[in-house]
């Protein structure tokens, strides 16, 4: 298996969870003479470091592409609509974008109380 490029967060996932195999007793995938397991004094991570430098372990990283939405674009672009366009539109056009869903909110909070107040209604 050859080497992979991992990033440093992948990289430190996997061999912490392989030194943490190793430190229950794990099998080793690869022979280390016993002169050397002494030098690095059975250091259960350096000894997943050399499995991993070695290309040996079987673990892989699943790296998926984001979905594209072309059609949530679409509608982020009509939502971002000014305040400008939204009156020059004429107001039918607007009920139908409101019912549609696509500009949620079209006046400001102060403005539905001044609304309210002009409709005779109190609060």
């Amino acid at each position: 298996m050859a080497q992979q490029n991992f990033t440093k967060y992948e990289r430190a996932r996997i061999l912490g969870a392989r030194a943490l195999q190793i430190a229950m007793n794990a099998p080793l995938l690869i022979k280390i003479k016993e002169e050397d397991l002494e030098k690095i004094k059975y250091d259960s991570l350096k000894i997943a470091e050399i499995e991993l430098d070695s290309g040996i372990l079987p673990i892989s990283i699943n790296k998926p592409f984001p979905h594209k939405k072309e059609e949530a674009l679409r509608r982020t672009k009509e939502i971002k609509v000014s305040d400008d366009k939204v009156e020059e539109m004429e107001a039918k056009e607007v009920e139908e974008i409101v019912k549609e869903g696509e500009i949620m909110e079209l006046a400001n909070p102060d403005d539905e109380q001044d609304d309210a107040m002009d409709s005779g209604e109190s609060e």
